[in-house]
């Protein structure tokens, strides 16, 4: 079959006006830049990015800053996997605007290695960036909404590898399943102060980072299970992100959803 062109961009509907959010691994191509961007275009009164790239960071905020304005835009590196950082991110974000409505953890970190011949680091760095990152992250978040009249929502980013298995991927596999049932558990207690959270899980979109740390070959190989014959652009993540972060989903909390069109 031969791949498919992506759709045309889809324009901003106002969804998120007024709306403060923090994205972590917002700088570069992916999907955490696409969100950021997203939510800005639907009318979000600021967006904090995080990223542990500070070089990219930097960039990533000039050039919304540029497109959206200056006041509407902040940036302070941050590794998730330190509480520290964590804190000084959310608490930017409340000290210069005042609240925090939309939290989007996006932060994650992959790797290929057999099973049997994976090391105790690389099973700790990936587990520590994806799932312990999303879980410091959410308890910060829920600090401050929880105090909040109007609560908030955490989006968080899983993957259809938390359900599928695929060889060289039990720790990421692992990570992304454990962000599942962490969205899920979160998401009954957080119900309490009017907090939603939810997840989606992509399954292959294509940016400038990922080909270059994946190759040609698995990409290609994956492309395939693809229904419409292509990888998902980071836009269209980031539109099902902003979906659940509005009120258009004001009545789901602890799903996962899956952002896909993989044959079942």
């Amino acid at each position: 079959m031969a791949a498919a062109t992506a759709p045309p961009y889809v324009p901003a509907h106002g969804l998120l006006a007024h709306r403060t959010a923090v994205v972590t691994a917002a700088a570069g191509s992916g999907i955490g830049g696409a969100t950021a961007r997203r939510l800005l275009e639907e009318g979000a009164a600021a967006v904090v990015l995080g990223d542990a790239h500070e070089r990219r960071l930097k960039e990533a905020e000039q050039s919304l800053a540029a497109q959206f304005g200056a006041a509407r835009v902040a940036a302070l590196p941050c590794d998730v996997t330190q509480e520290p950082a964590v804190q000084a991110l959310l608490q930017l974000a409340t000290d210069r605007y005042g609240r925090l409505d939309i939290l989007v953890n996006n932060a994650g970190l992959g790797g290929t290695a057999e099973l049997a011949e994976m090391t105790d680091e690389q099973w700790s760095k990936v587990l520590d960036v994806t799932l312990n990152g999303t879980f410091r992250c959410t308890r910060a978040a829920l600090r401050i909404m929880r105090e909040q009249p109007t609560g908030g929502v955490i989006v968080n980013n899983a993957s259809v590898i938390g359900w599928r298995a695929q060889r060289g991927q039990a720790h990421y596999a692992a990570a992304k399943a454990g962000v599942m049932a962490l969205t899920r558990c979160a998401a009954l207690e957080a119900a309490d102060f009017s907090v939603r959270i939810n997840a989606v899980a992509p399954s292959l979109a294509m940016h400038a980072n990922l080909a270059k740390v994946t190759s040609a070959e698995l990409l290609d190989e994956l492309t395939t299970r693809e229904a419409f014959g292509r990888c998902a652009e980071p836009w269209e993540v980031a539109n099902v992100i902003a979906f659940l972060a509005s009120d258009y989903s004001s009545y789901m909390t602890g799903e996962t959803i899956s952002v896909s069109s993989q044959r079942a």
